[in-house]
């Protein structure tokens, strides 16, 4: 298969920018330092581009793999004709190529292969061309004692067999008949008798039906889990007549006995094999469409969660609240560094409240606290009022999402870098390193693990993986890495890196410290030319020798600033303090044969803004005073949240009652929302309006509408249903009742 020709095709694109991008990564370099460093090779391809190129690709040579494997097998069967050969080669799908091996493929034995046994498929044949007037006959000369054939229903029978299981395995009948169900067919689900009560989760779903073709990701996945733990039953339904018709058209050519036998066969065919082989197809390429759709807004979920916004290299202290068994509370200095460690009880009555009040205003003074970060979990907001209520001066006091922090503190990472203290103490450490920046900590955390997810769980972990990976090591490279102070599990998603090269530099700066430039690296055992070219432009060391060392320019175009520089009569330093001499640069002089208008573009970007950090200044934030639970919530409260989840049907928020409200998709905006990310992003500040609460469902909804009243709760459309018939029972109840007030009983 021509690669380049079908990739392009399918994207818009030029075969000469796939071909380039094809090349690029089959010599191993990454989507991030593509796209950075080598858009005049590609025609500025964006990382998503790339990677819908080095997906599509992987897809395509599986293909051809599966092909040539199947090519081999008919071979070896003794099955393949230039024909079939020539099939097999145009097939452009899994699906097709499937189809086209099914009739071949070595099988368990079956109704028709028992019927070929008997020596059935010559009368099978001569039934299906439907030309035999005499059927009877024919019939009877099939019948044998010695194959098992004791009668002319008996070879009818297995004729019948054999051509079921025929018209079934058609790839064209296989084809069309896959085109419908995706088209006409029908989710169904219901309740499974009797667990009514225990499937409340599921209420929406106990008599629901919708189309294939439209039904969200979210529905499909919410259905399959219900499915999954045997609270619904889940089924896919067309009905006979969008299908049946297309196997007449194929197969029956008279009116005649035989056709009749054709007919019969078919509609056997058709329920017993071709059905359940469609059903089963559907769910799965159903399923792929729903995986892909939620891996996708949980990788942007992630993608925002990673870049929020820092506070920066503040002397932070962080508590990890707790009512019963206290709040751990650290003390970490501008680079992480656990400095002192203590257990407060402010929850657990007077004398223990004032004791705590007097050990954080201690702490505070001896190691000049800048920042208080308290994670959101159980006693989040109650520990949130007892610090505020000290009123500590020059100190800001935020929330911190704390999701994942327990499994960082149980995990290998934790233990390797705090191998002298308890979980509580490292969970506590997470919390307050979140707060100075997010990316460094959640890249210890399994993506998995760190709250922006929905069906994380039922959706392909393979697939999953990769798309987190993908979204991590861009995030991380997007910012830049600090050289001297990156944890190994920072470094180990630099491009061109990995585990094993993120030690060996951890390991080097432990022996000989700090690099003193980006060519130190090259002093590093094992990392070679090739891994140097893809990370040195993600990596950034302050206070180099080389002042491009602090940015994005990669060390292959320092030669070329140094030419600006002295074009302009000054040094590089000159040119990053002075933008009154990067005014006077002329671009256009430096275009060449490798160095285009992109890359010259971008060196004056990092000159003007040397190792900028892309992610948003950080905001202060609190929760509303007096608000700590649901029980707390009133209709019509207008209240302060955070993003914490996005859906395709709305966007989570903390409003911080240990519940998140749901902003449905129709509540996002005063207008009409399509996208959820149009509107909101993970991590956003948001005032949001309360419009019902179900305790006994512990949910909350909420609206981000301005300047009307809180919108009522839209039905469903078997709600809405619902409602009507019972509308038009009070109607007639009430128009029964006038007319017994003025005719009688």
């Amino acid at each position: 298969m021509n690669y380049e020709i079908i990739i392009s095709r399918e994207l818009a694109l030029s075969e000469k920018q796939v071909k380039t991008t094809l090349a690029f990564l089959d010599e191993g370099a990454t989507v991030p330092f593509i796209a950075r460093y080598r858009k005049e090779m590609t025609g500025s391809l964006d990382e998503v581009q790339l990677t819908h190129i080095r997906d599509r690709v992987q897809q395509l040579r599986e293909l051809d793999k599966r092909r040539e494997a199947i090519l081999k097998s008919l071979t070896e069967l003794g099955k393949l004709t230039p024909d079939l050969e020539q099939q097999v080669r145009n097939a452009e799908t899994m699906a097709a190529l499937e189809d086209l091996y099914l009739p071949y493929k070595p099988k368990r034995k079956t109704r028709a292969s028992v019927a070929r046994e008997k020596g059935l498929e010559p009368l099978a044949m001569l039934i299906l061309a439907q030309e035999i007037t005499d059927l009877a006959t024919a019939a009877q000369s099939f019948i044998s004692i010695e194959n098992g054939v004791s009668s002319d229903a008996d070879a009818l029978a297995g004729a019948r067999d054999i051509i079921a299981e025929t018209i079934a395995e058609d790839a064209d009948i296989r084809a069309k008949a896959r085109q419908v169900f995706l088209s006409e067919g029908l989710f169904v689900s219901r309740v499974v008798p009797g667990k009514e009560e225990e499937a409340i989760k599921y209420r929406d779903y106990y008599a629901w039906s919708e189309p294939l073709k439209s039904a969200p990701s979210h529905r499909v996945l919410a259905m399959r889990r219900g499915e999954k733990e045997e609270m619904l039953y889940l089924d896919v339904e067309v009905a006979e007549t969008a299908i049946l018709p297309l196997l007449d058209h194929a197969y029956i050519k008279g009116s005649g006995e035989a056709s009749a036998q054709v007919r019969m066969a078919m509609i056997d065919g058709y329920k017993r094999l071709l059905k359940p082989a469609m059903e089963t197809e559907v769910r799965m390429l159903t399923r792929q469409r729903a995986d892909e759709e939620a891996i996708r807004v949980f990788a942007e979920n992630a993608r925002q969660l990673l870049l929020a916004a820092p506070l920066g290299q503040k002397r932070v202290m962080a508590i990890d609240p707790g009512f019963r068994t206290g709040c751990k509370t650290v003390c970490l200095d501008e680079q992480g560094k656990l400095l002192e460690n203590s257990t407060i009880f402010p929850h657990t009555g007077v004398a223990k409240e004032a004791e705590a009040a007097k050990t954080l205003a201690f702490l505070v003074q001896k190691y000049d606290i800048q920042a208080i970060a308290i994670g959101n979990g159980t006693a989040g907001r109650e520990t949130e009022a007892f610090v505020r209520k000290l009123a500590l001066p020059d100190v800001i006091v935020v929330m911190v999402n704390e999701s994942g922090a327990s499994i960082y503190s149980a995990s290998e990472v934790a233990r390797e870098e705090f191998p002298d203290h308890d979980i509580t103490v490292r969970g506590a450490v997470s919390i307050g390193r979140r707060l100075m920046d997010p990316l460094a900590e959640l890249v210890k955390i399994d993506p998995k693990s760190i709250g922006v997810g929905q069906y994380q769980h039922d959706v392909d972990q393979n697939k999953l993986q990769t798309a987190l990976d993908d979204t991590v090591i861009s995030c991380v490279n997007a910012v830049g890495v600090e050289l001297n102070t990156a944890s190994k599990q920072v470094l180990a998603y630099v491009s061109g890196l990995g585990p094993s090269l993120a030690q060996q530099i951890v390991n080097y700066r432990d022996m000989h410290g700090a690099f003193r430039s980006r060519e130190d690296l090259k002093r590093v055992p094992r990392l070679g030319e090739k891994a140097f070219e893809q990370a040195a432009g993600f990596l950034r060391i302050r206070n180099a020798v080389n002042p491009l060392d602090a940015g994005g320019v990669h060390p292959e175009r320092y030669a070329l600033v140094q030419q600006m520089a002295s074009d302009l009569g000054c040094s590089i330093t000159d040119l990053l303090g002075d933008p009154q001499l990067r005014k006077q640069i002329r671009l256009g002089q430096y275009v060449n044969d490798t160095v285009g208008m992109p890359t010259l573009k971008d060196i004056l970007n990092e000159l003007d803004k040397p190792g900028r950090d892309p992610r948003e200044q950080f905001e202060q934030f609190a929760f509303t005073d007096g608000v700590h639970t649901v029980a707390d919530l009133r209709i019509g409260m207008r209240l302060p949240g955070i993003v914490t989840n996005i859906t395709n049907f709305g966007a989570f928020v903390d409003i911080g009652v240990h519940q998140d409200g749901l902003v449905h998709l129709s509540q996002l905006a005063d207008r009409f929302v399509k996208d959820p990310n149009e509107v909101v992003k993970v991590q956003q500040k948001v005032m949001v309006t309360v419009t019902e609460v179900d305790e006994k469902r512990n949910r909350i909804s909420l609206s981000m509408k301005t300047g009307e009243k809180p919108a009522q709760k839209k039905s469903r459309p078997s709600d809405r249903k619902a409602t009507g018939h019972r509308n038009r029972q009070d109607d007639m109840g009430s128009k029964l009742a006038a007319l017994k007030n003025k005719f009688g009983s």
